[in-house]
């Protein structure tokens, strides 16, 4: 396959492997990605990690600002194949319609389920059992092009969005790898989706960052570790914001709803529709984040309990 002249588009960490194995495996011409941004207090312009790998291995490297209209630089690269992988635009048609292969994508879910820009953090946070790799032919329509080959992952009960990031990432390059060769072929699946089993996916809004304690206590761990490391979840505590970063819970009846109502040498209990909820790290207000061991260190534990949180 060191032939196949490849064009990729991808921006984030999670594009990194699969750019790293068509780097291995193809002769990847360009790498479209995201303009630079500025990051942090001091707002510093940073190359993205796909762009930072890229310019690593001599790749020439296109930031258009507007896919839809700057893509002059594609055309004239004449690509056997463009790969997708987190890229954060919609592909024009004319460019879906340029490679002799087609235009493929990697998403990070078993489509038709959690179609959109952050399927990682849904298929925890609305508790799906299951998710995994698509590798799909690029359609007009968002994540509904026909299915070429998946993989399944089983999601575990400690697995938060960091974990299942870098988990279905290297799922993704390595079955992109394996399937590249029937696509060249014309060998390959190719399944339309459902749409009668089609869910959404979309990016996380910072309304949908605050925890509701009026909720069940699996919901609000599913959303903590659905949010965690970025992110995050909130809610507030004496009117300032605290970050939620690990929990567990425990099923029991409960008087009240949304109150401190437990508090153990490394953990905070606060008390939801049909149990508990234990925090045992956090981000409190202007301050790093902590374990609750450390937490309750420096404060006085009776002036906790019965506190709401809201």
């Amino acid at each position: 396959m060191k032939n196949l002249k490849v064009v990729f588009m991808g921006t984030p960490d999670f594009s990194v492997p699969v750019l790293r194995a068509l780097l291995e495996n193809t002769n990847v011409s360009l790498v479209v990605c995201q303009p630079d941004k500025l990051v942090g207090r001091k707002q510093v312009l940073e190359p993205c990690p796909v762009k930072k790998v890229a310019l690593e291995n001599n790749i020439k490297v296109f930031q258009p600002i507007k896919i839809k209209e700057d893509y002059e630089v594609i055309i004239n690269e004449k690509p056997d194949l463009i790969i997708t992988c987190a890229y954060g635009q919609i592909i024009p048609k004319v460019l879906l319609e340029l490679p002799k292969y087609g235009c493929i994508n990697v998403h990070a879910s078993l489509l038709p389920k959690l179609r959109g820009g952050a399927p990682i953090h849904h298929a925890l946070i609305d508790g799906y059992k299951k998710t995994g790799i698509t590798i799909m032919y690029m359609a007009e329509g968002m994540d509904d092009g026909d299915i070429i080959a998946q993989e399944e992952y089983v999601i575990k009960k400690e697995d938060n969005v960091g974990i299942l990031h870098d988990e279905l990432s290297l799922i993704g390059a390595k079955l992109l790898i394996k399937t590249l060769p029937e696509i060249i072929k014309g060998t390959n699946q190719r399944i339309k989706q459902n749409p009668k089993e089609v869910t959404f996916a979309y990016n996380i809004k910072r309304e949908e960052e605050h925890l509701d304690f009026h909720d069940t206590c699996e919901n609000i761990y599913n959303k903590i570790r659905g949010l965690n490391p970025w992110p995050l979840t909130y809610f507030l505590l004496d009117d300032k914001e605290v970050k939620a970063i690990e929990s567990d819970y425990k099923i029991t009846k409960i008087d009240s709803v949304g109150k401190i109502v437990e508090i153990t040498k490394d953990a905070i209990g606060i008390s939801a529709l049909d149990g508990i909820v234990y925090l045992k790290k956090i981000k409190p207000f202007s301050k790093k984040i902590m374990s609750v061991k450390d937490y309750l260190n420096g404060v006085d534990k009776k002036t906790l309990i019965n506190k709401e949180v809201k």
